[in-house]
């Protein structure tokens, strides 16, 4: 029967199956991945993914929060947090290609701005187009690609692979200039990428975005507190080198695995930073104009950090493994910079002089900022069949932020503890993720920590294949 299936799709010009898990029955046949072999071995082969995480959410709103103009101390909503179509492959010995298509932050309030219009469908655009030639044959020495990519510097969650990650979201301060100079962390790039004995690194010359075509008003120049310039476009650099000290991760793209969940042992030794002059502004004059405002200061944005990451098996028998994190990194915009994000954000204005500070409605943080952040994350994957046989297993996790920020008075504490099903490891996964977060009044250009919290509980489910 495999046969005959694998005959009928080349026929009428499906993508092949090629690999087959399971036992073949008279009813289906399991199958592990969409891949089309181009040669007798497999190694030329292009390959096709899916992955949707979709969201159901209860969120605290932070004060003063609106939605459509009305007030809102709760939401609930539901929404998509990722949707992706991904095709890769290795065309020859030496090229290889990667394109992915979707959209994020999809709910209710997609395309929706302060005006009270937009289009909920301009959503969708690519993320990743890149091409790769492999200078070595048969050997990962070597990748040199270009085009729209994620490959980054800083650390391995500036890069990560989403639908692999083990908590229910990546710690998005890590993706540095996450849609204020980039595409969703993506960037037009030249990149050297590859393994050398256990040495894995990028290094990568990028072409940064300006901030003003991130489609959101823009905060122009202030005194003292620095924002992305407007003018004096320069080139972005960047690089991670990670030492692998027992098995090594895979190289076949530019995105770096969250959990193997036990089917490797991994121990590693991370460093890397982002570097560009000029990036940042701060001025004497409201008006961004340069002609308008000649007395102003440029400030080089400079990012780096180190960590250690373990993902291992701990009983073979009992399919039992581990996953942590620990990650130190020096976040330098300039002068006094700070910037709210809040994830798919269920709420789309503000009232009052509390909270003041752009963009802290609805579910928002002090996400980025100049200063040091401390993150780590640590997860336990209980037995394999936990729940009975074909039901899958638990993994339970817990995540910390701490950022030391030059505009708070107080360290800045974000708290997630959750607990993934992985029915099917994460090809079918149902994740419970409950996030404390701190409140900020804005008292002058300070912001200062108030006594209370707010919460957020989010139950999503993702498939991918």
């Amino acid at each position: 029967m495999r046969q005959i299936l694998k005959y009928i799709l080349h026929v009428t010009c499906v993508i092949h199956i090629s690999t087959v898990i399971g036992q073949v029955s008279t009813d289906s046949i399991a199958v592990e991945e969409l891949r089309l072999r181009l040669n007798k071995n497999g190694s030329h082969f292009i390959k096709a993914t899916i992955l949707n995480q979709i969201w159901l959410r209860y969120n605290e709103s932070n004060p003063g929060t609106t939605v459509l103009g009305d007030p809102a101390i709760e939401t609930f909503d539901i929404g998509l947090r990722r949707t992706r179509l991904q095709l890769y492959g290795q065309l020859s010995d030496h090229l290889f290609f990667y394109l992915q298509f979707g959209q994020n932050n999809f709910n209710y309030l997609a395309g929706q701005n302060s005006s009270n219009t937009g289009n909920r469908k301009n959503q969708v655009f690519f993320h990743d187009a890149l091409g790769e030639y492999k200078v070595f044959k048969g050997s990962e020495k070597l990748h040199l690609g270009a085009g729209l990519t994620i490959s980054n510097g800083l650390s391995r969650f500036s890069q990560p692979s989403v639908s692999t990650i083990m908590t229910m979201d990546v710690p998005i301060f890590a993706q540095a200039t996450v849609d204020q100079t980039d595409e969703f962390s993506r960037k037009l790039s030249v990149y050297a990428r590859g393994q050398v004995g256990k040495l894995d690194y990028r290094l990568i010359l990028s072409d940064p975005f300006p901030v003003t075509s991130n489609g959101q008003p823009q905060p122009g120049i202030h005194p003292t507190n620095a924002n992305f310039a407007w003018d004096n476009h320069r080139k972005q650099y960047q690089a991670l080198l990670v030492w692998n000290f027992l098995e090594k991760e895979s190289n076949i793209t530019p995105y770096m695995t969250g959990t193997y969940l036990g089917a490797k042992k991994i121990f590693n030794l991370e460093a890397g930073f982002i570097t560009q002059k000029s990036a940042l502004w701060t001025g004497s004059n409201t008006n961004p104009d340069p002609n308008a405002d000649p007395i102003r200061s440029y400030y080089d944005m400079n990012l780096w950090s180190v960590a250690i990451f373990y993902d291992s098996p701990l009983n073979q028998e009992k399919s039992t493994s581990v996953n942590a994190y620990l990650g130190f990194f020096k976040t330098d915009y300039g002068s006094r910079y700070l910037r709210y994000n809040g994830i798919m954000n269920p709420a789309n204005g503000a009232a009052g002089i509390q909270n003041s500070q752009a963009g802290s409605y609805g579910n928002a943080f002090p996400m980025f900022g100049t200063g040091q952040v401390i993150y780590g994350q640590i997860g336990y994957k209980m037995k394999k069949d936990l729940l009975g046989k074909g039901n899958g297993t638990l993994m339970p996790y817990f995540a910390y932020q701490g950022s030391d920020y030059e505009r708070l008075n107080k360290l800045m504490s974000v708290y997630n503890l959750g607990i993934n099903w992985l029915i099917k490891g994460h090809t079918s996964k149902l994740t419970l993720d409950l996030q404390v977060r701190p409140v900020y009044m804005e008292v002058g250009s300070d912001l200062i920590k108030e006594g209370s919290t707010k919460k957020q509980v989010v139950l999503q489910y993702q498939i991918y294949f």
